[in-house]
């Protein structure tokens, strides 16, 4: 055993010799991180994608990315002398005759979709906290194209297999790429390599699965844990945490252990689900024949509201030069997409715009705390699920037993009418626990007993509440509209910014201009002379009036 740790210090003597890594560690090897179950979701999301790529490699072994025609002549004898394409042969293959096959397989799958699960709730935890904002925005930007070259690698993974779900899959988006006006059909006829199905589809997105996006994902990834690393991680505000520092565990040897732990949990839980839940048994749908369109069926959850919404779309499409342009296969296909990244990318720089804050932040806020933005996640999350249900609209009249005009009719009604109707009554929600907890600080909690006084009168007894409780609800900083100033100065000279000042202002109010603000300690010496909270006063942490 000294042997090998004598031979184990002159390679790290060696080593630090040449590149001096000794100072390195020294400097972040108690690197502080925080320590929150929310901060877990970005953790699953990787080690969902160290997954992916494991039993990727495997697959790759055995899978032939070609449309070539054959006979099938396997040991899955419903299929024997069945023509199909290499690539199904080779599927049927891994999950039939290759030991382990059919388990890598559902590994595979099982990681994709909880990537991007872990990654979608990972992104929406940055949102309602604002974990977004100064001077992350580099990093959110990276998630959303992380998300984009997820779903990306989802959908050219799943179409490889050339069974008759995935080749439904790519008839539509050839439909989405046919409705691109002037270019759609040079595009269609590139990617497929002429007339769909063509002969090249599968060879062309083989590349991209295994290779492309991958490596980007990786390379992003890798650009996302340095910023991560060199900015240091935001933390819930509380007793002793401020915007100068990380309250929580050093990196060595607490958060390798728990986050070492931890991956094991998650790639448990990932072999669990793909050795008793069948996922994508394609050898249920046959190979693809263009001819034939598979029924009762829907994609992976992640591309489902880009479905649901071509369900949805009413039928509509004009003329133009004697060219038709389907408006009801363009929106839902190519546009939707587009209308929904770009303001989820640019939100950092939107919402620093409308509340004129451009100061760096490291503490989160409790998403009751900016009831605005918490109103638009929300709203965001129910037309997303809006879209989601109609991508299914035919397997829910099925369970409910009702007309699937029905629910086609509810969801284009619902797409504009619920998503404002959240907004609203979420914003509601939020101010009216702003108003419990300024409550709580100036009178303390309930407590449940009823007092009655000698002359009758009943009331309820509050308990004061602690100082790290009360901290815990006034750390915040109060939140204020801005202030456009005057059109003009002294002089009577005109501003020539104030338009574009009053514009911001008035962005502000919608933003802050509703917002229940903490108490001041003027306000919590008011209540404890009038009786209430007799505690309270000394409450609110010095510096947050």
């Amino acid at each position: 055993m000294s042997a090998i740790v004598n031979g184990a210090g002159k390679v790290v003597d060696f080593v630090d010799q040449r590149i001096t890594a000794s100072n390195w560690l020294k400097r972040n090897i108690r690197k502080v991180f925080p320590d929150h179950w929310s901060f877990l979701l970005g953790e699953i999301a990787l080690f969902s994608f160290i997954m992916i790529l494991l039993s990727g490699v495997f697959l790759t072994l055995w899978f032939k990315p070609s449309m070539a025609h054959i006979a099938y002549e396997g040991a899955y004898l419903p299929m024997r002398g069945v023509g199909m394409s290499e690539a199904y042969s080779t599927t049927l293959e891994l999950s039939f005759e290759v030991r382990g096959g059919l388990l890598m397989r559902q590994v595979h799958h099982w990681g994709a979709l909880i990537f991007l699960a872990a990654m979608s709730a990972h992104m929406l935890r940055v949102f309602f906290t604002g974990a977004f904002r100064k001077p992350r925005e580099i990093n959110w930007l990276i998630g959303v194209v992380l998300l984009v070259l997820g779903v990306a690698a989802g959908f050219t993974g799943y179409s490889l297999p050339d069974d008759l779900l995935s080749g439904t899959g790519l008839r539509i988006i050839e439909g989405g790429m046919l409705a691109i006006p002037i270019v759609g059909t040079y595009m269609s006829s590139f990617l497929f390599g002429g007339e769909y199905p063509g002969d090249d589809i599968i060879a062309r997105l083989y590349p991209l699965h295994i290779l492309l996006v991958p490596g980007l994902i990786l390379a992003l990834v890798t650009a996302h844990l340095m910023i991560l690393w060199y900015q240091k991680h935001t933390h819930w505000g509380g007793p002793g945490k401020t915007n100068h520092n990380v309250a929580g565990a050093p990196f060595f040897p607490i958060y390798v252990a728990k986050a070492g732990g931890f991956q094991f949990i998650v790639m448990g839980v990932i072999v669990l689900l793909a050795a008793t839940i069948q996922i994508n048994p394609v050898w249920l749908w046959g190979p693809y024949d263009p001819s034939v369109v598979s029924a009762g069926t829907q994609p992976d959850w992640y591309v489902g509201f880009l479905d649901g919404a071509l369900r949805v779309m009413p039928p509509w499409e004009f003329y133009v030069f004697g060219h038709p342009v389907t408006m009801s296969v363009l929106i839902p296909a190519i546009l939707l997409p587009g209308i929904i990244l770009t303001p989820l990318a640019l939100y950092p720089w939107l919402e620093q715009k409308a509340t004129g804050d451009t100061r760096e932040h490291h503490l989160l806020d409790r998403p009751r705390n900016v009831p605005v933005r918490t109103g638009l996640g929300v709203a965001f999350i129910v037309f997303y699920i809006l879209l989601w249900i109609a991508g299914g609209n035919d397997f829910f009249a099925t369970i409910l037993e009702i007309p699937v005009n029905w629910i086609t009719r509810f969801i284009q009604v619902g797409v504009f009418v619920l998503p404002p109707l959240a907004f609203f009554l979420t914003k509601r929600i939020c101010l009216g626990l702003q108003r419990r907890d300024r409550d709580k600080v100036m009178h303390g909690r309930e407590t449940g007993i009823v007092m009655v006084s000698p002359d009758g009168e009943f009331s309820e007894l509050h308990a004061p509440l602690s100082q790290s409780q009360a901290y815990q609800l006034t750390w915040h900083e109060r939140q204020l509209p801005s202030d456009p100033g005057p059109a003009t100065d002294v002089n009577g000279i005109p501003n020539p910014n104030y338009r574009a000042k009053r514009a911001q202002a008035r962005l502000s109010r919608f933003y802050f201009g509703d917002v229940v603000q903490k108490p001041t300690r003027e306000e919590l010496e008011a209540a404890h002379h009038d009786g209430h909270g007799d505690s309270a006063r000394d409450e609110l942490p010095s510096g947050q009036q």
